[in-house]
């Protein structure tokens, strides 16, 4: 799969309605499209992006330290498919200590885009996206 490389590049947020919007651009060029996400899940982006620690453990914060006890870590995360308006994506695991996948120990797990950004702001980890929907979608 052709895979366009982007960046977090701003977040939306709307104090009123459900519809909030992520946009995301290719990291060595000028193009970007816009992600509708739910209210909660920008509210996640925005509390990775501006460091806050709440007093308990939220659910982003949870799978991390899974993930972590379970021996494995975020290495990217790949938004593959448009499909009636909606994204798709799947956050790809690697065992911790390993750097790349090359002896077929890599997972594949299926989310939403906006749990997957999250996860991927939380970790530092990459975000991809398939060429075609990247192309289908991207605007100067």
């Amino acid at each position: 799969m052709d895979l366009v490389e982007v960046e977090l590049a701003r977040v939306v947020i709307h104090q009123k309605g459900d519809q909030q919007y992520i946009h995301l651009r290719e990291r060595h060029g000028s193009r970007s499209f816009p992600i509708v996400i739910g209210y909660n899940e920008v509210e996640e982006i925005n509390r990775k992006l501006c460091a806050v620690e709440p007093p308990r453990p939220l659910t982003h914060d949870l799978i991390g330290r899974i993930l972590l006890r379970l021996g494995h870590r975020l290495h990217r995360v790949i938004i593959s498919e448009l499909r009636e308006g909606t994204f798709f994506a799947s956050l790809i695991l690697v065992p911790r200590d390993q750097g790349t996948s090359i002896d077929g120990s890599e997972q594949t797990i299926d989310c939403r885009p906006s749990d997957a950004i999250a996860l991927a702001v939380q970790t530092s980890a990459p975000i991809l996206v398939a060429r075609d929907v990247f192309e289908q979608v991207a605007v100067d």
